[in-house]
């Protein structure tokens, strides 16, 4: 995977940073709880929404463990229907076969819809260096590339600036990339939403090359899906003479039925929409209608190491809802930014760290981006065990050990800065093994309580400087035990 944020410092860093920016601090609660707010309600119209969550994860599930099978039958299906079919096994192949396809039909622009794989393997940057220019033409992502930002947040792009920072946006820089902005333009919604679709008409009436992603495949029938809201992708995916869709392998289901779960589990997971407004689908060429050719370029980037870790490979059912972000209060208070990557909040902290290894700070700080409160778990709609997975690869930064990276089984090292912490863990899994050892350091601590310093010293004071350290009780739990219970139960 492509390191999108090129020298991030690790999220402790960036986190402290951004904690410092009350702008951004007042547009992502103000974001974040609206629409956590309207996601609840939405969910709780639907009565089986425990068994739709059980359902998406066991196809998902399934799909994954036999992922080669589906992916030659949508392979096969794509071909039938009068598509190509290009396989990338990383973001300098897929960055390759895109440009070529844009280069082969003689155009040198492009008009996308929203896409985190594009995003992940720095597409644009790729097409920029080729002499191609990627338009950008959902709204969000139309404000982020216009701003020469990046994004925030996997369904707001733009969610960390306000209206406001938006407007002069608009009013500076829209001009440099086609259409101006209208003189005295306010921030009122609706006419910076008429100020976009003035500005992308014409992008969309002149465009021969659309490139998407996609949120579905189906392996059964060849048929791709974006679901979206603002109509962008129709435009993208019906104007164009020829359509390019980049795709992560994870991304297939097996059959068109599987489709009735994730469309009812995504928009209310993401927009809190009991139906997304527009629901494209496409399965290969027809004379006529759409595109004259299409183009579909699966991406691995490191999907199949993930595939390869029993407890990390839950991550590769993400739908990209964003739910598990819009209840996290870590994102809530240091924003997308500080993950060093296109996929940003929890899901991010365990998929990123996969998808790229963890040898450099910033991946091998993003297990840690985490207060473990398990509410990303309890939105997720397809219930990856999010804690679970970042208590995974904190022992992986840690400790190391077998990993694949590559497609190639190798043994990872431990990631620097963390000798203090093996050595703690190892002294207290040598001393919980010993019932002797444990009750003498027990009684020890009680005794010594006086002298309880405020903060830890060395590597500790990373932790006191934010904590209190806890109470030490005049009397262990096993000696009041033994004096309450007068020695009547066995105490070990």
């Amino acid at each position: 995977m492509s390191a999108t944020f090129a020298g991030m410092p690790a999220f402790p860093e960036a986190a402290r940073e951004a904690l410092g920016d009350r702008t951004l601090r007042g547009n992502l609660r103000h974001a974040t709880h609206t629409i956590r707010a309207k996601r609840a309600r939405a969910v709780a119209e639907v009565s089986d929404w425990a068994e739709l969550r059980e359902a998406g994860k066991r196809i998902k599930d399934h799909t994954l463990r036999h992922l080669d099978r589906y992916l030659e039958r949508l392979e096969e299906s794509v071909t039938a229907a009068g598509g190509t079919v290009h396989w990338a096994a990383d973001a300098a192949e897929a960055n390759r076969i895109v440009t070529e396809l844009v280069r082969a039909t003689g155009e040198s622009e492009v008009v996308k819809v929203k896409s985190m794989a594009t995003q992940e393997i720095e597409l644009n940057e790729a097409l920029e260096a080729a002499g191609i220019r990627a338009y950008e033409t959902d709204l969000a992502e139309l404000i982020v590339q216009l701003g020469e930002d990046r994004p925030s947040h996997i369904l707001v792009p733009a969610i960390h600036r306000n209206r406001g920072e938006i407007r002069d946006i608009f009013s500076t820089k829209m001009a440099s990339w086609g259409r101006p902005a209208p003189e005295g333009l306010s921030d009122d919604p609706a006419e910076l939403a008429e100020a976009a679709r003035l500005h992308l008409r014409e992008k969309f009436l002149r465009a021969k090359v659309g490139v998407s992603g996609a949120n579905f495949m189906v392996a059964e029938t060849g048929t791709l899906v974006v679901v979206e809201s603002e109509g962008n992708g129709r435009m993208c995916l019906t104007l164009p003479e020829t359509l390019i869709s980049v795709v992560g392998i994870e991304k297939v289901v097996p059959a068109w039925r599987d489709l009735e779960v994730f469309l009812q589990l995504l928009p209310r997971s993401s927009t809190a929409e009991r139906m997304n407004p527009y629901t494209s689908m496409w399965t290969g060429t027809t004379d006529g209608d759409g595109p004259r050719a299409f183009h579909l370029v699966l991406l691995d980037n490191g999907r199949t190491d993930t595939l390869a870790d029993e407890v990390g490979r839950q991550a590769l059912r993400c739908i990209r809802c964003s739910a598990c972000l819009n209840v996290c209060p870590v994102y809530e208070r240091a924003g997308g930014h500080a993950y060093g990557s296109v996929y940003p909040g929890p899901i991010g902290a365990v998929l990123s760290p996969q998808l790229r290894g963890t040898a450099s700070a910033i991946d091998a700080s993003l297990p840690y981006a985490s207060s473990l409160c398990g509410a990303c778990y309890e939105v997720c709609p397809v219930a990856i065990d999010i804690p679970e997975v970042l208590v995974h690869l904190r022992e992986r930064v840690v400790e190391g050990g077998p990993a694949v990276r590559n497609g190639n089984r190798v043994v990872l090292k431990p990631a620097k800065g963390h000798a203090a912490e093996r050595a703690a863990v190892r002294a207290a899994g040598w001393a919980l093994a010993r019932p002797g050892v444990l009750r003498t350091g027990q009684r020890l601590a009680s005794r010594t309580r006086g002298f309880r310093p405020r903060t830890l010293p060395g590597p500790g004071r990373a932790w006191t400087a934010t904590r209190d350290l806890p109470a030490v009780p005049a009397e262990p739990f096993r000696d009041w035990w033994l004096r309450t219970r007068g020695g009547k139960d066995d105490v070990r």
